[in-house]
């Protein structure tokens, strides 16, 4: 019998592994099919006679999309079981991928990603918020980790390998085969989710007693009154302006390793792939007790992560710099699940789906607006702008958490008095 979100897993503290890991799984194939392009210009270039520069803006136009319709079509379809959705929307993804190994012109690609940003919109409001059906509150940071760890294993993994694939085989396979695992994916999730996402923190409640249960209502509708979405808006902010500079950073940190900290052209897939390593662990880091106050740890991440960009930018020599740059990829391995926690944490239980689908927006804005505000700092001033204007970036994004952490508590206070 598959291990689902059933109200007994969450009061007796089982984290339901089998549906987290089909997240995740789910997650690490978005990811991968939203990057797909970027290790693949020349071959897409070749094939579709078209420029690199028109091939890199597929993934912009998948970024824009989501910007577009993510939070719309999750207003729109409230009402429809979430099972069924995620399902139906990975299988979107999934068709759509395999039109794009199939069209013979640049247009018609582009058609086919515009229709998989849709879906992978539609995926993220939706998944971001489904570690909180999923398990107790008490559990919801460690659950967001693993979901989100698909994403991280899809930029140490799933870019790599499917490029590998795509120059050796052709570029077309490579997305075929991504379409067909994440078409698998799919039948996955359908088995293992719960048939609908009764929550194990409502369980939690269930087995204390319809008292209990009446009093965690009215708490509920309490907070839900006094908060609304404004924490939620404040989370949103924050990852807006973190994404726009560590997607500023990262269109340019090919030059960014070679012209700042000094490294070879042959060491940036290392130094990458190391990054990449270490954002792993900041992520374990962000799903275990240490990061328990979402608050606290993400403001430490952001002041370890400020420190790292500006020992980079000083340009001390290159092995303070490389530890800089690891440094670098460990603090930001622990910021997107740590976000993510804290969203589920303001937004009212109803509301999650709409918050996570803003999030999503959110992060989307940083990723489409972090290439343009590199690509002006470059011109203008030179790559070694970019980690200063990052960690700027990064201490009005911290003033934000802060002001608004401390505006809750001082409500909270006024509603218990």
């Amino acid at each position: 019998m598959p291990i689902t979100s059933s109200p007994r897993a969450g009061a007796t503290g089982a984290m339901p592994w089998r549906a987290l890991l089909a997240l995740a799984a789910a997650v690490f194939l978005s990811i991968t099919i939203e990057m797909l392009p970027t290790g693949l210009l020349p071959e897409m270039s070749a094939d579709l006679g078209v420029g690199a520069p028109l091939v890199g803006l597929l993934v912009s136009v998948f970024a824009f999309t989501v910007v577009v319709t993510s939070t719309p079509l999750t207003a729109l379809l409230k009402r429809m079981p979430r099972r069924t959705l995620i399902t139906i929307v990975l299988v979107v993804l999934g068709l759509s991928t395999a039109a794009s190994a199939l069209v013979p012109e640049y247009g018609q690609l582009v058609a086919f990603r515009i229709v998989g940003g849709v879906a992978h919109g539609l995926f993220w409001a939706l998944v971001g918020a489904y570690p909180a059906r999923l398990v107790a509150e008490r559990h919801l940071g460690r659950a967001v980790s693993v979901v989100l760890g698909g994403g991280t294993l899809a930029l140490i993994a799933g870019v790599p390998l499917a490029t590998a694939l795509g120059q050796a085989v052709g570029w077309r396979w490579a997305f075929g085969v991504v379409a067909a695992l994440t078409l698998a994916g799919a039948v996955v999730v359908r088995a293992v989710l719960p048939a609908d996402a009764s929550t194990a923190a409502s369980g939690e409640v269930a087995e204390r007693g319809t008292d209990t249960t009446a009093t965690a209502t009215a708490a509920t509708a309490i907070l839900a009154g006094r908060r609304g979405m404004r924490g939620v808006v404040a989370v949103s902010v924050v990852t807006a302006v973190v994404m726009i500079g560590q997607y500023a950073a990262l269109t340019y940190v090919a030059p960014l390793l070679t012209d700042v900290v000094g490294a070879s052209s042959a060491a940036v897939a290392p130094l990458l792939f190391a990054s990449g390593l270490a954002g792993a662990v900041g992520l374990l880091v962000a799903g275990s007790p240490i990061a328990r106050d979402s608050v606290r740890a993400l403001v430490g991440a952001m002041l370890l992560l400020a420190v790292a960009l500006l020992v980079i930018a000083a340009e001390p020599g290159l092995w303070p710099a490389i530890i800089a740059y690891t440094v670098w990829g460990f603090a930001f391995g622990a910021v997107p699940p740590l976000l993510q926690t804290r969203l589920l944490q303001a937004a009212p239980p109803e509301r999650r789906d709409a918050a996570s689908a803003l999030y999503t927006t959110a992060f989307n804005v940083g990723i489409g607006g972090g290439a343009l505000v590199g690509a002006v700092l470059f011109e203008a001033v030179g790559v070694g702008a970019v980690p200063v204007a990052y960690a700027v970036l990064l201490v009005v994004a911290m003033l934000v958490m802060v002001r608004t952490s401390r505006a809750e508590r001082a409500r909270t206070r006024v509603v218990e008095a």
